[in-house]
């Protein structure tokens, strides 16, 4: 696998693919897998940007299967709304890439349900999401799970006695439980897999520290993340190269079930994919058993043997 590249990608003709997320990493994902000859539904909530993200790739790729589908993440109802849509409208699905993201936002901000917003929004929607897909994703051709984990899941600690962070909110305690969050639930969800038969990949993946508006979007735009992004540049890989290890993670016929991924230099922080390093934290089955618990109780949803439901 070193050096792999999108030339290294197989065709992915016949496949339907789901990617969360309208911009940075997401984009580089939807627009590949296009180029691959899959069919891919681009999901957001900001309805004008997933229109361009899908005229963006067509004007690239004419002949590209591609559209936009609502969904915003911080909302179950949204989420029930934009499943039931996807499960009418076709018979399986051979990739989820779990990849949209809030990142540091100053104040601590809820969702509609009344999640931490960063955990909301990266663990919790795509658990749910996940969920209420798996009647499709259990259809699908090789199917596979990938999400989307960071390097700041290093420093993440699952914290039950405060998982919405209502007592004490740091932007980037609580950013990095959520990345941790995401990581625990690929594993456990493979875990599951195996044991109930689903067969289904699922994947982790980490794009390492890329040029995209993650950190303008969650901080805001004079933050000084947000200019260290602007102005430190060049200490930014582009998104395309960061989209390479969940590609690889989608794509690549050597990915290992429950396996994890992310570039190859300067401490995974750019470069080309590989096998990444896992948190000590992350290795832990009981904690990852919690926190799947939690987020079904928390989420209404749940991995049924044979459909997910809500509970």
């Amino acid at each position: 696998m070193a050096g792999w590249t999108t030339s290294d990608i197989p065709s992915q003709l016949g496949r339907t693919v789901l990617v969360t997320g309208t911009g940075g990493i997401g984009f580089h994902v939807a627009m590949a897998m296009a180029r691959a000859g899959a069919t891919v539904i681009v999901a957001g909530r900001n309805a004008a940007k997933g229109a361009a993200a899908v005229e963006q790739i067509s004007r690239s790729l004419p002949r590209a299967r591609v559209r936009f589908g609502a969904v915003d993440l911080a909302n179950l109802d949204s989420i029930e709304t934009f499943a039931d849509t996807v499960l009418r409208s076709h018979g399986s699905l051979d990739l989820l890439v779990n990849n949209a993201a809030v990142m540091t936002p100053p104040q601590r901000k809820e969702t509609a349900d009344g999640f931490e917003l960063q955990l909301g929004t990266n663990h919790l929607g795509h658990f749910a999401l996940t969920a209420r897909l798996l009647p499709l994703l259990r259809e699908g051709r090789d199917a596979r799970v990938v999400s989307l984990s960071s390097i700041a899941a290093r420093n993440g600690a699952i914290d039950f006695d405060d998982l919405q962070s209502r007592r004490r909110y740091v932007p980037m305690a609580a950013y990095s439980q959520s990345k941790l969050a995401c990581l625990l639930f690929a594993f456990e969800l493979q875990r599951r897999s195996t044991k109930a038969g689903w067969g289904i990949r699922s994947i982790a993946a980490h794009p390492g520290i890329s040029r995209t508006d993650l950190l303008p979007n969650g901080a805001g735009p004079r933050s000084p993340q947000a200019l260290a992004r602007r102005y430190l540049w060049f200490l930014f890989q582009p998104a395309e190269q960061g989209a390479l290890p969940p590609l690889y993670a989608a794509t690549a016929p050597t990915a290992q079930a429950g396996g994890y991924y992310g570039p190859d230099t300067l401490s995974e922080t750019r470069g080309h994919p590989v096998p990444a390093k896992v948190p000590t934290q992350a290795e832990d089955a009981g904690v990852a058993e919690r926190l799947w618990q939690e987020s079904e109780r928390l989420t209404g949803t749940t991995f049924g043997s044979r459909h997910a439901q809500s509970a």
